[in-house]
């Protein structure tokens, strides 16, 4: 018998075959390339990546990343989105886009940690000047602007201690300075508690420039990938966004693209019902004497909870608890290890419950207030399961 001839590899590389067209399935198919193939050296010369109308290299989008950006732009109520690997790299990617040496960003004193640090550090070293100003204070943005200013960002609600800001009132201001753009971090609202674009009252056109989100979080539900996206509606802004990306590198994995696409359809039946489980344990929270302080907008005395109920629909499971003074970071640290349901880690939006401890006295002006705060993150679990979590924990303030 002869010994098989071991097949060129070329006639693997370069097979003829090509499947029919016309195959369909629920589930956007997968394509995932670095180099794209032209047809001819016309076809080649004629590409561009700025505009959506072809192919020109993997980082610059493939039919999979085409279609998370379009549906992305449809929940905002926007035209255009970029992909970016992270949330953090979508407001990274709006400082680099619109800011120069000498120019001037406003950032609330609330907003996402990293977000301001990144002003602190690479933006100051680049010779952007940063301010921060109060979101909850209207006239402190108007006073904090100057004629250098260029990008305002707004974060509602704000970063672990929750404050709905007045978005029309901090917006007026704004949008009598056309050189101004102001971008807002939408990863709360996730598309669905409000339209950043849209935010003024009945006949008011006033709205964010520039929407971002943590895709991480709500779109993509899983606690298991990273990815952020920047929104607009006015396409020459989309297109200053869009050059920097290309000049950075950015790009997304296709399976992760994959991943947000298979749990959008769920989103709004996620976020429903990750909002009605974290009212009902915020509202069991605020019954309890070892608590100051519930601060989730949805509720009734919240810092900013007639701003989030004059523009809302709904709110993200997400919210905080302020312990009483007389239980100290060890006490609250004892608390939190107790919780079997709810587990220790960063981020949100995912499955899993979680539950992390902060300073409050770190996360404010000197002179507003101290205390142990925990920021919970509902997940899908009953409701009655983490409250009985909750209530079973509490025994380890006292050290019982």
């Amino acid at each position: 018998m002869a010994k098989k001839k071991p097949p060129s590899s070329t006639s693997l590389i370069a097979h003829p075959y090509r499947p029919p067209a016309g195959f369909g399935s629920v589930q956007v198919p997968v394509h995932k390339a670095s180099t794209v193939l032209f047809a001819d050296t016309a076809a080649l010369r004629a590409r561009t990546w700025k505009e959506k109308t072809g192919y020109t290299y993997g980082l610059h989008g493939t039919p999979t990343s085409f279609i998370l950006e379009e549906r992305i732009a449809t929940l905002e109520g926007g035209l255009q989105t970029l992909l970016t690997p992270s949330g953090l790299a979508a407001i990274t990617l709006v400082d680099a886009a619109l800011l120069k040496s000498g120019d001037e960003l406003l950032i609330p004193s609330n907003a996402y940690g990293p977000a301001k640090e990144l002003a602190r550090n690479e933006l100051a070293r680049w010779g952007i000047v940063h301010r921060f100003y109060d979101p909850m204070q209207p006239e402190s943005l108007r006073a904090a602007l100057s004629p250098a200013t260029r990008l305002v960002w707004l974060e509602p609600p704000g970063s672990v201690t929750m404050e709905f800001p007045d978005l029309p009132a901090l917006l007026r201001p704004l949008r009598e300075r056309p050189e101004v753009v102001v971008a807002l971090d939408n990863t709360w609202g996730a598309g669905l508690a409000f339209d950043p674009f849209d935010l003024g009252a009945e006949g008011e056109a006033l709205g964010a420039d520039i929407s971002i989100q943590a895709l991480t979080k709500y779109p993509s539900g899983g606690a298991d990938l990273l990815m952020g996206a920047v929104t607009t509606r006015d396409p020459d802004l989309h297109q200053r966004l869009k050059a920097t990306h290309m000049r950075m590198g950015w790009g997304v994995a296709s399976n992760d693209v994959e991943a947000v696409l298979r749990s959008l359809p769920s989103l709004a039946l996620r976020y429903s019902a990750q909002d009605r489980a974290g009212r009902e344990l915020a509202a069991w929270w605020g019954k309890r004497p070892e608590i100051t302080a519930v601060l989730h907008p949805a509720l009734p005395g919240s810092p900013g909870h007639a701003h989030w109920a004059a523009l809302c629909s709904q709110a993200a499971g997400l919210f905080s608890v302020v312990f009483d003074a007389r239980f100290a970071g060890p006490r609250v640290d004892a608390f939190i290890d107790a919780l079997k349901l709810f587990r220790i880690g960063y981020s949100w939006a995912g499955p899993v419950s979680l539950a992390v401890p902060y300073d409050l006295a770190s996360l404010r002006k000197p002179g507003q207030g101290g205390g142990m705060l925990v920021r919970f993150s509902i997940g899908l679990e009953a409701v009655e399961d983490l409250i009985a979590d909750c209530e079973q924990a509490l025994s380890a303030l006292d050290g019982t």
